[in-house]
């Protein structure tokens, strides 16, 4: 067996970083340090002045949960591929003979910023990152909502006992099995049209697929496509009434708003018209009516435009498999959080790209 050589580390890694190594792309592009001071205060660690072991560094864990987020990683195996990847000890930092975070270190650390609520200003943070590097929101901003429901099997009694806010008799009895039931999530029917059949002609009933879990709302800015303001809530959550709890983003060079047939009511557009913003809203077809054809036009164009949003979602659940398994809206607000800090951290990178390929 050959002895290994002091450059031989260094050689595989200029080996990986010849193909491109996305995460290394990351040290460069993105300053993991702006999330320091709010990681602090969301952490709250003792001086050590009571003496026992260190905490990890909290901008090398974070960076944990970014690895975690792209690749969909569990808690265990984010440790084991620590140890194993040269690549990921890049990236955080870690030599050969350094300490690697354990699996419940890092739920520790994800469960301190869960239970402090600071995703939000995590996401805020970058943001302004973002904005100070000439990635101003423009041309306007578009919403839609997604969903990240996992399947969970519930009688209708249950169902109905969740609804009005009831704990089931036989979740009570079994403290094991209440464990394992999310309270929060909420279960809903997602209506699509039924495939065309042979003659050309599209079935008189449409087709109803069951849902369960949460919900993730973003707006997104025309220009660059990245993530302005979001909102995790339930599946049963209307999209339309979002649009009035922080969705619209006014730091924008438009104040156009493009969204789905989901927001258009008297009530959005009246909150739009008096915060300043211009409706692109797609209009509902009429009740027992066939649609104008003016309004299919307009409709057709404004698509052109909100169809952007829904490159955002494929990029999530594709790359990141924005799929929540975590238990209560907490920990569903966290998992879509950083889902929509690494997104708009990949898509820095492409925007930067092709600044440099221009």
């Amino acid at each position: 067996m050959k002895q290994p050589g002091f450059f031989d580390v260094e050689e595989r890694l200029a080996r990986l970083s010849g193909p491109g190594d996305q995460l290394e792309a990351f040290s460069r592009t993105v300053d993991f340090e702006v999330f320091r001071p709010d990681q602090e205060k969301a952490l709250a660690y003792s001086d050590g002045r009571k003496g026992g072991r260190p905490p990890f560094d909290p901008v090398l864990m974070f960076k944990i949960l970014v690895i975690q987020t792209l690749n969909k990683l569990s808690d265990e195996r984010m440790e084991d591929l620590i140890n194993d990847r040269l690549s990921f000890m890049r990236f955080l930092g870690l030599g050969l003979s350094d300490q690697v975070p354990g699996a419940k270190t890092i739920w520790l650390f994800r469960e301190r910023l869960t239970q402090a609520g600071a995703i939000e200003r995590l996401f805020n943070r970058f943001n302004t990152l973002l904005r100070n590097a000439a990635y101003l929101p423009m041309s306007g901003q578009i919403l839609d909502a997604t969903l990240a429901a996992p399947k969970q099997r519930n009688t209708n009694a249950e169902k109905t006992d969740l609804r009005e806010g009831r704990i089931p008799q036989d979740w009570q009895d079994k403290p094991s099995k209440l464990s394992h039931k999310d309270r929060h999530a909420r279960g809903t029917l997602k209506f699509t049209k039924a495939k065309r059949q042979d003659d050309g002609t599209f079935p008189a009933t449409d087709l109803a697929i069951s849902f369960f879990g949460y919900k993730s709302h973003v707006s997104i800015d025309r220009k660059f496509r990245l993530i302005l303001q979001w909102k995790a809530t339930d599946v049963v959550a209307s999209d339309g009434a979002r649009l009035r709890e922080g969705l619209l983003d006014k730091i924008n060079t438009a104040s156009t708003v493009w969204a789905d047939t989901a927001c258009c009511s008297k009530a959005n557009e009246d909150f739009m018209g008096n915060q300043g913003f211009v409706s692109k809203v797609h209009r509902e077809k009429p009740h027992l009516k066939p649609m104008p054809r003016h309004i299919q036009r307009f409709n057709a164009g404004k698509s052109v435009v909100r169809s952007r949003v829904e490159h955002v979602f494929a990029d999530q659940k594709a790359q990141k498999g924005l799929f929540v398994r975590t238990m209560g809206i907490t920990h569903a607000t966290m998992r879509i959080g950083l889902a929509n800090i690494v997104y708009n951290m990949r898509r820095c990178l492409f925007l930067e790209w092709i600044s440099t390929s221009a």
